[in-house]
């Protein structure tokens, strides 16, 4: 593990010396790369370099015992004691950054959220979690853009697809792919049962060109004119486009720009996300029958969360997390949550890594 550690102090040095560099200065896309690598690193570099600082400590606080001076004994004894507490401290911290990490990590997230059994109610419940995520994105100084929606007429979503870009969206959003399920009154409701509703949620990986190669002969391509409440151009242009990418039969649609051009840009982008998803999702059922996942069983049919209003809870079911916050959790506040599922995933991967 050290000889890792050593290396990422040696690639933040060398960062830092690119940084400086003119030719780097000048290239836009290089400098934004190499500075967000150089973030990435700062914080794990800082604790290795503590580790250093402690471990000189302690090495210290013993010498310092071996002289055998009555008035520094206790000094040094009391010194020990907090640097090795520290040290240990570090250790975890240094072995958790050092797991694996998910290549998919610091990519932007395409998110599809649809309501599901529950008519109407579900509609609602998955425009509360388009709120929830909305807010939840621009806490984290994320960059929020719904590319297509189609809502029915109570201020619901049938579906919705929202494209979320910033600093390591997926490697916080992964994990809400999955069945939400919400315990309500609702308003339709004259007896004040409580009825069960569930939204789903699907979250991709932005794919780029790079990741995903589609051919354009595997694609079928339909024009066609945009339709819809509050459509502009409803009747009037062949601006909706259709794109079917025929090896995986995934179809994606897009009407909500101006121009057939737009719209062509944002089918490619959702459709390169699925496909990549679609994929991975295959490659990933076959590493999950060697080894059970981490959170949950993957299955996006999985309920993975229970949003109760009438008790003001949430719990999250693959971790046994509940949480009587369901005002701020749906005002964005999903932190709570989510460093949750970090840690029970982390914790797990370690586990996974003891046993081999």
């Amino acid at each position: 593990m050290f000889e890792k550690l050593d290396a990422l102090v040696f690639r933040f040095d060398e960062l830092h010396q690119m940084l400086s560099d003119p030719e780097v200065i000048a290239d836009t896309d290089r400098l934004r790369e190499l500075t967000i690598e150089e973030a990435d690193l700062r914080l794990k570099v800082a604790k290795i370099k503590r580790y250093q600082e402690v471990t000189k400590g302690i090495q210290g606080a013993k010498e310092i015992l071996e002289l055998h001076d009555p008035e520094m004994t206790e000094l040094a004894h009391t010194e020990l004691d907090e640097l090795n507490e520290e040290k240990d401290l570090l250790e975890k911290e240094m072995t958790l950054m050092m797991l694996p990490e998910d290549p998919n990590d610091d990519k932007n997230i395409i998110m599809e959220i649809r309501g599901a059994a529950g008519g109407d109610e579900a509609q609602l419940f998955a425009g509360d979690l388009l709120n929830m995520y909305h807010r939840f994105a621009d806490k984290q100084g994320w960059k929020f853009e719904i590319l297509e929606a189609n809502a029915n007429d109570i201020g619901g979503y049938r579906e919705v697809s929202i494209m979320i870009s910033g600093h390591k969206v997926y490697s916080k959003l992964k994990y809400e792919n999955g069945a939400h399920r919400v315990q309500r009154v609702p308003e339709t409701e004259t007896q004040g049962r409580v009825h069960t509703s569930t939204a789903t949620v699907v979250v991709m990986p932005e794919a780029e060109e790079v990741d995903v190669e589609i051919e354009p002969g595997d694609l079928r391509i339909d024009v066609y004119r945009a339709g819809g409440a509050g459509g502009q151009h409803v009747n009037v242009t062949d601006s909706a486009v259709r794109i079917t990418h025929e090896p995986t039969g995934i179809i994606v649609a897009m009407q909500e720009e101006r121009s057939q051009l737009q719209n062509r840009e944002k089918a490619m982008q959702v459709l390169r996300a699925r496909v990549y998803d679609y994929y991975q999702s295959q490659a990933q059922a076959e590493h999950d029958s060697a080894r059970k996942l981490a959170i949950g069983t993957g299955d996006r049919s999985e309920r993975i969360r229970t949003y109760n209003y009438p008790q003001g809870r949430v719990t999250d079911h693959r971790i046994g997390l509940t949480l009587q916050k369901l005002d701020s959790i749906l005002s964005g506040d999903l932190d709570e949550i989510i460093d949750a599922l970090i840690l029970y995933d982390q914790t797990q991967m370690l586990e996974d890594l003891n046993v081999q």
